[in-house]
């Protein structure tokens, strides 16, 4: 059997499993208009109190269509998604020192009084048990510049940012392999990186903490390096060894779709260039050794999975399927025919 084919078992498997954790088609008009109106109410909140909101911009995975429907929770899964709901707010003398996060807090509470709420360092959660949906409000600031907005952490921290910038990032290069033979898509490569680094996480009790963002940025570096292969083993087989040397070797990770140079990040072991704005460091915080763990599991990942495809080639799909398992846990067996 020929590794190469996308008529393969294994990739099969993948493609199979990839349709698993990806959230239904068929589920995107009732999400959003649950979205619409978690926007509606709070904005109403906000409004009322004071605030006047400039725009409420779609962001996050389900903008780009890289979310999962489904996260492991040790060895089960739980049903659910993650939606971004920023609410971009106008500074003035009132909200320019005063903390936002508490205000839209308050807001979710008063609207969603029987539901969870939680605080984030930059988001308010509302969590709707019986939807299977969490609704994650980020309220911002307008930036200087059209287009841009200010992310405020609770640390008082403020990062410069633009949420159609990184939309556009992220669709089109889903939209570039999609013009290929449309069988390995760039979206949906970032879901088996996600549950992937989650298999990984659960394993090594958070030993590192990959945030989805950074995960974004390492599949588009991958996929500016190697592209993407005609079957998903051979795709994933290229970018966990491409990135297992560059994370080993700190070579600095950055994108020429919104500037054209940068500027070296002094004192900090690694970076991983905000694609919308270079002074933005993605790992400015990160250690040595948690870059060599994120090193060492990029490259068990392509040692995994090139022992996967030599077995398909060898037509040994049982031990084919028991490399898979070590790579996307062993619930993968039960979801990929």
């Amino acid at each position: 059997m020929n590794a190469y084919s996308n008529k393969s078992t294994l990739h099969g498997r993948i493609k199979n499993f990839v349709a698993w954790i990806a959230p239904p088609k068929e589920s995107r008009a009732a999400i959003k208009d649950k979205s619409d109106e978690v926007r509606k109410n709070i904005k109403e909140k906000a409004e009322a109190d004071g605030l006047t909101i400039i725009e409420m911009p779609h962001s996050g995975s389900f903008a780009t269509r890289t979310g999962l429907r489904r996260h492991m929770r040790g060895l089960t899964t739980t049903e659910g998604q993650d939606i971004d709901l920023p609410f971009v707010v106008e500074k003035d003398k009132e909200t320019e020192f005063e903390p936002l996060i508490q205000r839209f807090k308050k807001y979710a509470e008063d609207c969603y009084p029987n539901n969870e709420i939680e605080e984030t360092k930059s988001s308010i959660k509302i969590i709707f048990e019986a939807d299977k949906l969490t609704f994650d409000l980020v309220p911002m600031f307008q930036g200087s510049k059209k287009g841009e907005q200010i992310l405020i952490r609770n640390t008082g921290e403020q990062i410069t940012t633009c949420i159609e910038n990184h939309r556009e990032f992220i669709r089109s290069r889903t939209a570039e392999t999609k013009k290929n033979d449309g069988i390995v898509t760039f979206n949906d490569m970032i879901r088996l990186l996600k549950w992937w680094r989650i298999v990984k996480e659960n394993e090594t009790n958070d030993k590192i903490s990959l945030p989805s963002f950074l995960v974004n940025l390492l599949a588009a570096k991958a996929y500016e390096q190697c592209g993407d292969d005609t079957t998903y083993p051979q795709t994933l087989a290229n970018w966990f060894s491409y990135l297992a040397h560059v994370v080993k070797n700190k070579e600095t990770i950055w994108f020429n779709d919104y500037y054209q140079s940068i500027t070296p990040h002094a004192n900090q072991e690694w970076s991983v260039l905000d694609p919308v704005m270079a002074e933005n460091n993605i790992v400015k915080k990160w250690s040595w050794y948690e870059i060599q763990d994120l090193a060492d599991w990029l490259q068990e990942a392509s040692e995994i999975i090139n022992r996967a495809i030599v077995a398909d080639i060898d037509g040994r799909d049982g031990d084919s399927l028991e490399h898979l398992q070590s790579l996307f846990g062993k619930i993968f067996s039960s979801h990929c025919n």
